[in-house]
């Protein structure tokens, strides 16, 4: 017999855990390393530690970690703002909306992967077929995060503005309950809760953002890091690791999902689907003129919609020294 899912409400404990939804920091934990040096990395439940851990990637450190867990990006880019964390991961937007802010923040690293995972989902019954018939409908999406721009771009997309839909702005506990109960017609959202709602055959998928979106993550880390050179040496050792990390769980998608579900509380099925689904398509790319124009363009979207206040130009914001022979941004993510 198959394992029974767990329901979908049951799982919003742990679904809080990807980038790009509100959220605060919860206790630091460390990693043993030699040096005098600790590096302050932000992170998020089931994230860049748990990944690093599985990989045998955190062995024979030069310096020590301190981790501090956020349930999301903005909170996450706020404590590097405040110079409490000197690195941690986010999404393509959460950095805009903190450079649109004025926060003191520098992207250092880049994956490009799929945006499969990045949907507007809709309920199973929903007589809705094409983007083009959100028009007028209920759309619950998070402010700020990447499905806010993938909403934006699905229904640019469809000939449509945010203007022509009828958006609520829903962080992803509340946006489920809405969603799982008839209260939206729609739910601009991104893995594991697009699989969640797959797996639990609460919903299907009406687009996603694959071949709208950049497909891009981060690692961003305090000016005032890069300006010590011990600390920088060690983002750059941090990097390295990470990026043999990612890489990792390409070829090892059931290994990693069973510790993704374990960290995390989710189900290994939905853990499971979201790693071929999602995790396992990153590539280490450059932090590149490319990438920098794909984030301008996110930028420049939500200064017109008047969501940042005034002009953005997101070049302030990047630093290329560890680039290394690393392939352009542009470079196809892995199947």
């Amino acid at each position: 017999m198959r394992r029974r899912l767990v329901p979908a409400a049951l799982l919003l404990p742990f679904a809080l855990l990807l980038t790009a939804c509100g959220g605060s920091s919860s206790a630091r934990t460390g990693t043993d390393g030699t040096g005098s040096v600790t590096l302050d990395v932000g992170d998020q439940k089931g994230g860049s530690e748990a990944i690093l851990r599985a990989a045998g990637e955190l062995k024979d450190l030069h310096y020590k970690i301190r981790w501090s867990t956020f349930t999301s990006g903005p909170p996450l880019l706020e404590a590097v703002n405040a110079r409490a964390v000197d690195i941690g991961g986010v999404g393509n937007t959460p950095p805009v909306f903190a450079a649109g802010a004025g926060s003191k923040i520098t992207v250092v690293a880049a994956w490009h992967g799929t945006s499969r995972g990045d949907a507007v989902l809709v309920p199973n019954g929903s007589k809705l077929t094409r983007p083009q018939q959100l028009k007028g409908r209920s759309v619950a999406v998070a402010q700020g995060s990447s499905a806010h721009y993938q909403l934006v771009a699905s229904l640019k997309a469809a000939g449509l503005t945010l203007s022509d839909v009828k958006v609520r702005y829903l962080q992803p506990a509340d946006a489920l309950a809405a969603f799982t109960s008839g209260k939206v017609d729609a739910w601009a959202v991104w893995d594991p809760y697009t699989s969640q709602i797959l797996q639990a055959r609460q919903g299907r998928v009406l687009t996603t953002g694959d071949g709208i979106t950049n497909g891009l993550t981060f690692q961003v880390a305090a000016p005032a890091a890069l300006k010590d050179p011990k600390k920088a040496a060690a983002v750059k050792d941090y990097l390295a690791r990470l990026r043999r990390a990612t890489s990792w769980v390409h070829d090892h998608q059931e290994e990693w999902a069973k510790v993704w579900a374990k960290d995390t509380g989710l189900p290994y099925e939905v853990a499971l689907a979201s790693v071929k689904r999602t995790n396992a398509s990153r590539v280490p790319v450059a932090v590149d003129s490319a990438l920098v124009a794909s984030e301008q363009q996110i930028a420049d979207t939500f200064s017109e919609l008047d969501l940042i206040p005034g002009k953005v130009d997101f070049a302030d914001f990047v630093d290329r020294r560890y680039n290394g022979g690393l392939p352009p941004s542009t470079t196809p993510a892995k199947e």
